[in-house]
């Protein structure tokens, strides 16, 4: 852990148009917190509240201890939180060399101009960039623009490290580079990520945080959340169909589908008849040709088939398993109880469709 890292904690209450965002939030020293959710679900008012560049209506922000904005009556600027922002953006300053961009902070700071341009250099090498300070922004690829930025974010040595989806904008290769990079220079750092990709919280992240129009609906281990998704929203980050039903005889049951788990506690949950539960499950786990018939609602390409969708959940299947299927057509499926979860499910949910419709 670095010897900087200081716990945040956070109640952010933000007035918005439309819905108002009030989101607890808390990272431990050193924790990577991550945080999803549908777009403008509130994650980038919650960074930019942390930030110090959206001002509070209520709550409270500390870090380390120190508390930065309290509503009404307290507000730090940005520039002396200790927090520091990494965005889609690069934002280099484009007149100034990648040194020159990496030692800003540190110079600003009152340290030594040599001083800062050593360590800036050393950063440069840390994030896979030595030898390219004398380098200007324009002469930098998308991707080591990126690197830059994020050796010029922690050669000012923050606290708390708040990152906007930093990855969005690069190809994939570059992505999963810089990615494997963030884990490496981020370790012992205290982090709130805010990214789409399930990828991202799984390689980065300790803990998950799910934000659905400005409130958490669901928070735990990356794994856990991602596993067990307890609302349609994180169902779709983690890429699973999700299909409300109830426990009936010892098995799942909707709309006369019928699931069954080898999950112990997954039947655990289903003893008791009437209860509501979410069957969890991957499209590529769905076989067709037998069990609960469904009608075809549309079919998708995919990067290795054809997503059948239907009522009720969809399948990932290879191509010559979808020729002449066309919606309306009527299919069988069925999940193999291996493959099956069932998660605690809110009462008086509707009984039809599956979470990845469209």
């Amino acid at each position: 852990m670095s010897a900087d890292a200081a716990a945040l904690r956070a109640r952010v209450r933000v007035r918005r148009r439309d819905f108002d965002v009030d989101i607890a939030i808390e990272a431990a020293p050193g924790e990577t917190v991550a945080v999803m959710g549908r777009s403008g679900a509130g994650k980038s008012t919650l960074l930019g509240a942390l930030a110090g560049l959206t001002p509070l209506d209520a709550g409270e922000i500390s870090v380390g201890g120190r508390v930065l904005d309290r509503a009404p009556g307290v507000r730090t600027d940005p520039m002396h939180r200790g927090v520091v922002l990494l965005g889609q953006d690069a934002r280099l300053f484009p007149h100034l060399t990648a040194r020159e961009n990496v030692a800003f902070g540190p110079r600003a700071a009152g340290v030594a101009a040599s001083l800062a341009r050593s360590s800036a250099d050393e950063w440069l090498t840390r994030v896979g960039l030595p030898g390219a300070g004398d380098r200007l922004p324009a002469h930098l690829s998308g991707g080591e623009q990126q690197r830059v930025a994020v050796a010029r974010a922690l050669a000012a040595e923050p606290r708390v490290v708040l990152l906007d989806e930093p990855l969005v904008a690069l190809d994939a290769v570059t992505a999963s580079e810089i990615r494997a990079m963030l884990r490496e220079r981020l370790a012992g750092m205290t982090t709130v990520a805010v990214t789409h990709d399930a990828v991202d919280a799984a390689a980065l992240a300790d803990r998950l945080v799910i934000v659905e129009r400005g409130r958490v609906t669901q928070e735990g281990p990356v794994c856990e959340v991602l596993t067990a998704p307890a609302t349609e929203v994180a169902a779709r980050i983690a890429g699973l169909e999700r299909v409300l039903g109830e426990a009936r005889g010892g098995a799942f049951v909707s709309d006369g589908v019928r699931l069954e788990s080898t999950d112990a506690a997954s039947l655990a949950r289903a003893g008791t008849d009437g209860a509501p539960l979410a069957a969890v499950f991957r499209a590529a786990d769905v076989r067709l040709g037998e069990g609960a018939p469904a009608v075809v609602s549309h079919l998708q390409p995919t990067p290795t088939g054809v997503r059948i969708v239907f009522a009720g959940g969809a399948a990932d299947v290879a191509p010559r398993e979808a020729v002449g299927l066309r919606p309306g057509d009527t299919v069988r499926w069925s999940v193999a109880p291996e493959h099956v979860r069932f998660v605690a499910a809110p009462r008086g949910g509707s009984m039809r469709g599956s979470s990845m419709q469209g």
